[in-house]
């Protein structure tokens, strides 16, 4: 048997995210059922986590004097992007032209725009039609700054990709 000597740090961690590892211990094998379960029950896991990383983000804005959209914007945002920023900057360390790291960085993002933003409206929107004779009022949202924000990020994601169109025609065609 071999028993690898672990830094303090590394036993630290681990004793911190033990709760972590038991949680999501509890998803299914991959190969249960074509992966089905594994899919769904690592889905709703996912949800938990973000419902307990957004109530931690209040109750530290709270703490702290934050207006929750601050705390939005950096925190979670922070939470979410990390690890694509990770994913990007290794990505351009081993591709030539590090057109996936573009790619990954606007890909994620749009992902989140979209999905965090078209996906409760879509389960809400269908809530309120579904109940509008209990509810007797129409489901409205206001658009506030969530328009200019997506509208800007479709331009800067427009402009990423003309740039790499333009940079490989310009390899393509210098000699």
């Amino acid at each position: 048997m071999i028993i690898e000597d672990v830094s303090f740090f590394e036993a630290f961690s681990h004793f911190l995210a033990i709760g972590w590892k038991v949680f999501f211990a509890l998803v299914p094998p991959a190969n249960m059922m074509g992966g089905k379960p594994a899919f769904f029950i690592a889905l709703c896991m996912i949800g938990l986590c973000t419902a307990i990383v957004a109530e931690f983000a209040t109750l530290l804005g709270c703490e702290l004097s934050i207006d929750d959209s601050i705390t939005a914007i950096t925190l979670v945002a922070l939470g979410t992007s990390l690890p694509d920023t990770f994913a990007s900057m290794t990505a351009a360390q081993t591709s030539e032209y590090a057109d996936a790291s573009i790619g990954n960085i606007t890909g994620s993002n749009s992902v989140n725009v979209f999905l965090g933003l078209g996906l409760p409206w879509v389960i809400a929107a269908q809530y309120f039609s579904s109940n509008q004779e209990t509810l007797q009022r129409p489901y409205r949202v206001p658009g506030g700054n969530v328009a200019y924000s997506v509208f800007v990020f479709l331009i800067v994601a427009v402009v990423c990709f003309l740039v790499l169109i333009a940079r490989r025609l310009v390899s393509i065609l210098s000699p």
